[in-house]
């Protein structure tokens, strides 16, 4: 066994931390749950790996973020195209046939600078269940782009999208996460 590492203490040290890493990208709480097991369980059967080269909660949590692409892998490739569909329809009359917002549509003030906690909580469950809305492979993109702050080129090559297709389902989630908040935030 590793010397650097310390199993025994790893649900006491970590587990809560890693429920809440993985929480906020998979938004589901056993597989949340699940998640943080298995990666003790994987991290034990790679124990001999660890080099000593980062913190133990470091390497930890860069085994949970393979865990989650896993998931996002999954989820993405078992998308229906009536998800994106219904998806689609929903900002299908954003636009005037000019390209411009149509006014009801247009960007507004969302108030998500508030710095009273209880405003940041509420709208963080808000944007939660607003993600929750989107199909799989929308919220899978848009949470390691903007959550995980991957690269293109590295989500295109895990989720197996081109990069116009990424760049298209990044724009196509943004409208309707911000549709989604003005009508649930303001």
């Amino acid at each position: 066994m590793n010397h650097k590492l310390n199993p025994h203490d790893w649900v006491a040290a970590h587990a809560d931390y890693l429920y809440s890493f993985a929480i906020t990208r998979i938004n589901d709480e056993e597989q949340a749950r699940d998640l943080v097991q298995d990666t003790f369980l994987a991290a034990l059967e790679k124990i001999t790996n660890f080099e000593g080269k980062s913190a133990e909660r470091t390497w930890l949590t860069a085994i949970l973020k393979n865990k989650i692409i896993d998931v996002y892998r999954k989820k993405s490739s078992g998308l229906k195209n009536i998800e994106v569909k219904d998806a689609e329809q929903e900002q299908q009359d954003f636009f005037e046939d000019d390209g411009h917002w149509k006014p009801e549509h247009g960007p507004k003030e969302i108030g998500i600078e508030d710095k009273d906690h209880l405003v940041n909580k509420e709208f963080e469950q808000i944007m939660q269940m607003c993600m929750q809305k989107l199909p799989s492979l929308w919220m899978a993109v848009f949470t390691m782009k903007h959550i995980e702050e991957q690269a293109t080129d590295f989500i295109c090559t895990e989720l197996k999208v081109t990069a116009s297709n990424f760049w298209v389902i990044i724009h196509r989630t943004k409208l309707n996460l911000r549709t989604c908040l003005q009508k649930n935030w303001i």
